[in-house]
């Protein structure tokens, strides 16, 4: 219950920084704000919760994340819809936001993920509005972050379900703590 209600708070936070930065009619602002807020929500609730191996994972994701958005930016060059430089593609704003996402709906549940997904949509919107990346700049920034927190991070539950394929047998392999 201590958890859910931090967590509350956490959520009310973000929603108002991020609700000034709209106030002041600074959409941009208001998506650097939450680029910020979402990713640093999962880092502080992997610290809260005393989570050491959920702080390995998030620290692996994000470096994923960070060292794939660069990459990609060199590789491909591509030019801003505002002219200002080369680094369009894929947005390393909406990579952030939505491994930041991914995480907290990986690690600990989707309940607690769905403030992060619409905030890390909004990320996307700002930066799209701003003119610094095209939709398909930040389509592709949402899915390297969320597929970095997809392959790094395993539930924090106490039940872990996955499907077993392989050599002709098809399962589904069940792990409890207890």
């Amino acid at each position: 219950v201590l958890f859910r209600s931090r967590w509350a708070w956490f959520v009310a936070a973000t929603l108002l920084l991020a609700h000034t930065g709209y106030a002041k009619g600074n959409t941009e602002k208001a998506g650097d704000v939450l680029y910020l807020v979402i990713p640093l929500t999962g880092a502080v609730a992997t610290l809260y919760r005393h989570d050491h191996r959920g702080t390995i994972q998030f620290a692996e994701s994000f470096a994923t994340t960070i060292v794939v958005t660069e990459a990609l930016k060199t590789i491909t060059h591509k030019r801003r819809p505002n002219g200002e430089n080369h680094a369009s593609f894929p947005s390393g704003h909406a990579s952030v936001s939505f491994m930041g996402a991914a995480f907290i709906h990986r690690r600990y549940g989707f309940e607690y993920a769905i403030p992060a997904y619409l905030g890390a949509t909004f990320v996307a919107y700002s930066r799209v509005k701003a003119k610094k990346h095209y939709t398909e700049d930040v389509l592709a920034g949402a899915a390297v972050g969320i597929l970095s927190s997809v392959y790094f991070t395993s539930s924090h539950r106490n039940a872990v379900i996955s499907p077993i394929v392989g050599n002709g047998v098809w399962g589904i392999n069940v792990i409890k703590k207890w």
